[in-house]
């Protein structure tokens, strides 16, 4: 064989994601909020979108053309994978549809719907937040107050955090200020005597002796007995009834004034009104079985006006404006197509997941069972990727609350019935059997009626779970009922 330059011809396969196949693949996670704002800058760019008024957004927002064609229907891919492997917006065909229409249909034990109807609605009221918020409360009290005092005031209370604590050293306020420290201590002293009792604290013990204070409280036994409050959480009461120097009675008068602070008194003011959760779908219980419908009020709608892209064409044009044009299809085509698919999807993994914690929807969270990303995938014949993608930021509503689809995927123990249970209906049953004892019960008595009730939980299982919850131990939960009682 010899030596030299030569041409070769090789064949090999290579997977390339083009930029419409990853923004395909982006969209399948977003949220209805993030995916209004994509949308919005599609339709800003792209003169042969335009939006459906009232659903999914609002004619204010989108001029409507009035010769507007809605042309035919998109075939109805089987799923995201599917959408992907078509290589999207390639085609220079009309995908304009309603998803109402295209309701997707699964086991008979369930119906699919593309949008909410029938004789009940879900109403959800959104949460209202505080007039103001914390900083305005308290900037609103030191107000006229000028000079160097004054203008430290306001540095430290634009430093507080959420729960009302300070957690930027003096030094560092002063130095920003370009202010002595001791007039930096001043200024605390002043933020520390504003409303709510407490605020500007730097630890625990000055939060809770600021307002004893407040209440005329704080005398050397109070005094003695917040410096020691990690004695009152680990229930020592004789050894704090001997450091405050009071009797058994004044001590469970001191712990009843303690109990009635508040720990973070900035959580009481909301800074700004929180944001509501929109569920993506809905689950109801019909006569013919489970019915999940597409939340359409929270979907983005928008189609392409084929009848302006025809006006468009017919017009002179040079090649650069022919190129553009049909770029221009080519992307509201294929945004069109992934938001029906994206719609899809939801739905079709939100049937899977009611068909296999069915338990749940009828009967509580004790009978959730264990679930993976996998088993729904392999089931819906889709990549466990694009399950994980659909089931991010994703919301659904019942009868039994507000719920994200990632709720109801996760690990359990064994059961009797060999199909397990999952690790939320392992807490509820440890904080239902917690929440009824009457005797303290260790975790291996607990790990005994778990097992009782078809769970084969391990004592570690227990440990674990219950400090999750943030529950204490046995001797925890003893050493509180000493407390309450005394």
């Amino acid at each position: 064989m010899g030596l030299g330059p030569r041409i070769d011809l090789r064949v090999s396969q290579q997977l390339v994601m083009t930029q419409q196949l990853q923004q395909a693949i982006k969209l399948l996670a977003l949220s209805n909020l993030e995916l209004e704002a994509v949308i919005a800058e599609e339709l800003a760019k792209n003169p042969l979108l335009e939006a459906r008024p009232g659903e999914g957004g609002t004619a204010s927002d989108t001029i409507v053309r009035e010769d507007r064609e809605y042309g035919d229907e998109a075939a109805d891919p089987t799923g995201s994978d599917e959408l992907i492997g078509n290589k999207l917006g390639t085609e220079d065909s009309p995908v304009d549809m309603d998803w109402q229409a295209a309701a997707l249909e699964v086991d008979s034990f369930a119906d699919v719907g593309g949008g909410p109807g029938g004789d009940e609605a879900f109403d959800f009221d959104r949460l209202e937040g505080g007039d103001s918020g914390l900083s305005e409360h308290l900037l609103a009290q030191i107000q006229g107050i000028g000079g160097t005092i004054g203008r430290l005031a306001e540095a430290i209370v634009k430093e507080l955090e959420e729960t009302g604590y300070l957690g930027t050293a003096l030094r560092l306020i002063a130095e920003e200020c370009e202010a002595g420290l001791n007039e930096t201590e001043e200024a605390l002293a002043l933020v520390q005597s504003l409303d709510p009792p407490g605020i500007a604290a730097r630890s625990l013990e000055e939060c809770i002796a600021l307002q004893a204070r407040a209440a005329d409280r704080y005398d050397p036994a109070m005094a003695r007995l917040i410096a020691n409050l990690d004695l009152l959480a680990k229930g020592r009461m004789a050894d704090l009834r001997r450091i405050c120097g009071v009797d058994e009675e004044d001590l469970a008068d001191m712990v009843r004034e303690l109990r009635a602070y508040d720990p973070k008194p900035g959580c009481r003011f909301v800074s700004k009104e929180p944001d509501a959760i929109t569920p993506d779908v809905f689950i109801r219980r019909t006569s013919n079985g489970w019915l999940v419908e597409l939340n359409n009020a929270a979907l983005p709608k928008v189609l392409v006006n084929r009848r302006y892209h025809t006006e468009l064409k017919r017009g002179p044009q040079d090649k650069a404006s022919k190129a553009w044009l049909g770029e221009c299809l080519a992307s509201a085509n294929w945004l069109v197509k992934a938001l029906d698919q994206r719609a899809r999807t939801i739905v079709k993994v939100a049937s899977e997941i009611v068909k296999q914690q069915q338990g749940f929807f009828e009967r509580g969270v004790s009978a959730l069972r264990p679930l993976t990303l996998a088993k729904v995938a392999e089931a819906i014949e889709m990549h466990e990727s694009t399950v994980s993608r659909v089931t991010s930021n994703k919301y659904l509503a019942c009868d039994r609350g507000l719920f994200e689809l990632k709720y109801f995927f996760g690990s359990g123990v064994a059961s009797e019935g060999g199909e397990g249970a999952a690790a939320e209906a392992v807490k509820a049953a440890i904080k239902d059997i917690i929440d009824h004892e009457t005797d303290v019960l260790s975790d291996d008595a607990i790990a005994a009626m778990l097992k009782d009730k078809g769970m084969d939980a391990a004592r570690r299982t227990v440990v674990k779970y219950r400090e999750a919850m943030g529950i204490g131990s046995s001797i925890q939960r003893r050493r509180q009922r000493k407390m309450v009682a005394g």
